[in-house]
């Protein structure tokens, strides 16, 4: 799972990890004010996870355990995949325009718009990424399968169902 979240992140540039005996972390917004990051390791409840087909107890806080400035990061595991969901205070502008992240589109999981992409050295038939907008700047789900058996955006749709409604607007 290392991996798969240490990939998520190449997309992200800087990051930070989630803390088990807090929701979220404050980061400076470009006003200056202080920004709640939603934290996904306390925030997404374990029957969201299990509906997903996600192990609640797999769970994985920070980059292998490491937690990264300005991000909140948690991730899990499935029989045949992983997840990870980051939390931070950038734009979804200012994420598509890092270099590396391409072939970005509109999609909508559970009824929420997002930017579907892909990191340009990840391996597409195995690695996808959505980000969603939120009130604290933007929340990215990014879905690892261990085989190729199956189409990884595909997986990270139905997967989304049972996650995203969890997440904050």
């Amino acid at each position: 799972m290392a991996i798969a979240v240490a990939l998520g992140l190449a997309a992200c540039g800087d990051e930070s990890g989630g803390s088990p005996a807090t929701t979220s972390t404050q980061t400076a917004s470009a006003a200056g004010t202080a920004t709640q990051l939603f934290d996904p390791c306390t925030g997404i409840p374990d029957a969201a996870l299990t509906s997903a087909g996600l192990d609640p107890a797999s769970k994985q806080i920070g980059v292998g355990g490491v937690k990264q400035p300005g991000w909140e990061i948690c991730g899990w595991k499935g029989a045949d995949f992983t997840l990870g969901v980051f939390s931070n205070n950038m734009s979804v502008a200012e994420f598509e325009r890092k270099p590396g992240n391409v072939d970005f589109q509109d999609v909508t999981i559970a009824g929420r718009t997002g930017r579907q992409f892909r990191v340009d050295d990840a391996a597409k038939d195995q690695m996808c990424d959505v980000l969603f907008p939120a009130r604290q700047g933007l929340l990215q789900l990014t879905l690892v399968n261990k085989t190729a058996d199956q189409n990884p955006c595909d997986r990270l749709a139905t997967i989304g169902e049972a996650i995203v409604p969890a997440l904050p607007k």
